[in-house]
């Protein structure tokens, strides 16, 4: 993962500087050049925050005649890549504070014509946040454009939860109103968008399964060859959690035939950094093939010595009749940045089709 240095440290500023003093006609941005000096210690959202005051304060504060500048920047081919976050912000600051809807829109208009440059992903939760019904409507003109890059800001931008963007309360509070967008795009003919949209419904599952369900339902009855593997790709948190719904659309019966037998884990107790393997044995005893989604589910300790499970993917499987399928796997305790462990008795579990199966325990040493 590069650092915030490399993506976006004092020669990128000084790049974005001379590409606005070339579109401003000034000789000198000192507040845009200077802002750099700031930067020790700073994460990559900070200083993106630090540009892009320097930005408003220094350019021109009405928006229009700060419009012209962006759009001439926008011709140089070097105008690109991380220093854009901090002009998307600027943009997003600079349309919003006068509480004019021409500034507004105008904004909106100059997000989609930088977000192929890097993303506006993140400058757009501003304008979500100061008119979310304005902003939803402008979106889902987007829907329509040729640049899949703007079409995929359509759905990105509006998600409840994209990562590294700040959470919108009120789009929170209204999951449905995004449904539109995603109904324009989910059959769209960039991965890239399907991609997205997929995220963005999975996102929705965790406030409102219903909603999502009955969303994906929709689709799968109007599809195209892409259809189904969004449609997974967008359950996949309700799958994991075994919501009987999502489970039932994409064909996975209660698993009242299948057995799992043989389980057996390899150890008792886990060394820090090291890992656990467990395997089992599943037979369909029904008089037909079934297909099942199998995961597992790791108990781990908190730092107040109580447990939280975490449900991983392991595979899905056509069973035949009578035919038991062994499955084996391995599981690393290897420090990440997103978990920290901590020693005591955990347990792992297999999962069936949302039905839990089997369990067994360790104790970790961390």
């Amino acid at each position: 993962m590069p650092t915030a240095d490399e993506l976006l440290g004092k020669s990128v500023v000084a790049d974005l500087a001379g590409c606005l003093e070339r579109a401003s006609g000034h000789t000198r941005l000192a507040l845009v050049r200077g802002s750099a000096s700031e930067f020790d210690g700073m994460s990559l959202g900070e200083r993106t925050r630090v540009v892009r005051d320097a930005m408003t304060a220094e350019l021109p504060q009405d928006l229009p005649v700060f419009a012209e500048v962006i759009r001439r920047a926008l011709s140089e081919v070097t105008f690109t890549g991380w220093m854009i976050w901090p002009v998307t912000e600027a943009v997003a600051v600079t349309a919003t504070r006068s509480g004019s809807e021409s500034d507004f829109d105008e904004g909106m208009a100059l997000l989609a014509e930088l977000t192929s440059r890097l993303t506006a992903e993140f400058a757009i939760r501003t304008f979500l946040e100061t008119n979310l019904d304005r902003s939803l409507a402008i979106a889902l003109t987007w829907t329509g454009h040729e640049d899949e890059h703007v079409r995929r800001l359509a759905t990105e931008g509006t998600r409840t939860r994209l990562p590294w963007g700040r959470r919108v309360k009120e789009l929170t509070a209204r999951p449905e109103s995004t449904i539109v967008i995603l109904d324009q795009l989910y059959r769209d003919d960039s991965e890239y968008v399907r991609r997205s949209v997929a995220n963005h419904l999975n996102d929705l599952s965790r406030a409102d399964s219903a909603l999502a369900v009955s969303t994906a339902k929709r689709w799968l009855q109007t599809p195209d060859s892409n259809t189904l593997k969004i449609v997974k790709h967008a359950l996949r948190t309700l799958i994991k959690a075994g919501d009987p719904d999502a489970l039932s659309l994409l064909g996975f019966a209660p698993p009242t035939d299948v057995v799992v037998e043989g389980f057996v884990i390899d150890r008792e107790v886990v060394d820090a950094g090291g890992e656990l393997t467990f395997d089992f044995a599943v037979t369909n005893n029904s008089r037909e093939s079934v297909t099942v989604v199998i995961d597992y589910i790791v108990h781990h300790v908190k730092a107040n010595g109580t447990t939280t499970p975490k449900v991983f993917k392991l595979t899905t499987r056509t069973l035949e009749p009578g035919v038991p399928a062994r499955i084996a796997k391995r599981h690393s305790f290897k420090p990440i940045s997103t978990r920290k462990y901590y020693a005591g008795d955990h347990a792992v579990e297999v999962q069936i089709n949302g039905v839990r199966q089997v369990r067994g325990e360790f104790r970790l040493d961390a």
